[in-house]
């Protein structure tokens, strides 16, 4: 009885076994089968990108020009009033009126401020007293040796009676000449109370408010204001070691124009000519200052005010320019990609001469007319056969981008065609 319920056993193992090899050997040819076919499916879409490929490259170009470029020298400097005087007080005193409100635009000639006057007029009464008084001990002096001098003449005097009159009398003259000297200083005196503006410009902070104490200015003292000369005004430079030579050699030309705009910012804000050229070159930078006058009529540039400066030399009237997307770095130098006759793509080196903003001036490498491309595409070699974008053209392959399914990808180049191929496509890669 044992016997058989072992060999029942036994057969059920082998059916069972039987049964599961069965049923993974199914899967592992299912497996297989699928794995076949996604490899054809992605061998068919790599033939399919790999035949995209082959064909031209779209890409953007650009015609080299010839066209009149300046030589310039371009630089920061700094915006200086061309006058600035400290309005200081001459006379010491207690301010007793501010004429101008801060920041005033004045004229030259015009009442600023005003110190108490009255000190001042005691001292010029004072003064005019005592020249009155020596004045009439003069005129007494004198007729005094007029009525001697025949005395003398008839010997009814000495000599010495006469000489003391005579001495007397232009001890009296100087003493008057002293007082109308005296009396003279003290009307200068009295004018300092009032002080004027020595010239027409803006003013700036005041120092001292009416009722304090001023007293005579010197060198080191706090002015009362200053005050600034707005237009014309001057923009001071340096012109750099490595652009001293090409200075020089126009530094003698007196229209040498100047063009000036703010930091971040292209647009010109003023123009003007240079006018000063330092007579040393600075041993610290190796540069050479110079200033630009400009008008600055509208008043736009301030007194300490950072500028970009652009010193123009002269015009080349046939320069070779390239977009600065044109030109690429390399380890030999700059160089550029050429399309030739046949669509095809060159590689040339080029010699950049200068750049002003994206505009790059050629000196050797280009004559003018070539195409250049100014986008280049990732997997762009020499001699790869390009096509040139026309204008508009990204915007309608953008626009047939956006289909779905099969018009999509006929689209980009990957459609079908009716033998299950490849096929290009109007505006594809071929």
């Amino acid at each position: 009885m044992k016997k058989g319920w072992l060999i029942f056993g036994v057969v059920i193992a082998v059916a069972a076994g039987g049964a599961g090899w069965w049923y993974y050997a199914k899967n592992d040819t299912t497996k297989a089968a699928a794995a076949k076919d996604g490899a054809a499916a992605g061998a068919g879409k790599r033939r399919g990108r790999g035949k995209g490929r082959g064909g031209p490259l779209i890409v953007k170009a650009e015609r080299v020009r010839v066209q009149p470029m300046p030589v310039v020298i371009d630089g920061i400097g700094t915006v200086e009033a061309e006058q600035s005087v400290a309005v200081r007080a001459q006379v010491s005193g207690v301010l007793e009126a501010v004429n101008f409100r801060e920041g005033d635009n004045v004229k030259a000639g015009q009442l600023l401020f005003r110190i108490d006057q009255r000190p001042f007029l005691a001292s010029v009464n004072q003064s005019r007293a005592a020249l009155a008084r020596d004045e009439a001990q003069l005129a007494q002096a004198r007729a005094q040796q007029s009525r001697l001098e025949p005395l003398v003449k008839q010997e009814y005097i000495t000599k010495q009676e006469y000489d003391v009159a005579v001495t007397s009398t232009k001890s009296l003259e100087a003493t008057v000449a002293a007082n109308r000297a005296a009396l003279e200083q003290a009307k200068l005196q009295l004018s300092y109370t009032e002080i004027h503006s020595p010239i027409s410009g803006r003013t700036g902070s005041l120092s001292v408010q009416p009722g304090n104490l001023v007293s005579a200015g010197t060198s080191g003292s706090q002015p009362l204001v200053l005050i600034n000369r707005m237009h014309p005004i001057l923009v001071a430079f340096s012109v750099t070691r490595k652009d001293l030579d090409e200075f020089r050699r126009h530094r003698d030309n007196q229209e040498l124009h100047v063009e000036v705009s703010r930091e971040g910012d292209s647009k010109l804000v003023a123009e003007g000519k240079l006018v000063f050229v330092d007579n040393a070159i600075n041993p610290q930078t190796g540069g050479v200052l110079v200033k630009a006058r400009l008008s600055n009529e509208s008043e736009q540039l301030w007194p300490g005010e950072l500028l970009k400066i652009r010193l123009v030399l002269r015009v080349e009237p046939e320069a070779v320019v390239v977009s600065e997307a044109a030109v690429q770095p390399g380890q030999q130098g700059s160089f550029v990609y050429l399309i030739n006759k046949e669509d095809r793509v060159r590689v040339r080196q080029v010699t950049v001469a200068r750049q002003l903003g994206d505009q790059v001036v050629i000196a050797k490498g280009l004559k003018g007319g070539e195409r250049l491309i100014t986008e280049v595409p990732q997997a762009l070699t020499e001699g790869a056969q390009v096509q040139v974008r026309a204008a508009g053209e990204a915007g309608k392959k953008g626009k047939r981008g956006k289909g779905k399914g099969k018009q999509g990808e006929q689209s980009n180049g990957k459609g079908k065609g009716a033998d299950g191929a490849d096929a290009p496509q109007p505006g594809g890669t071929q």
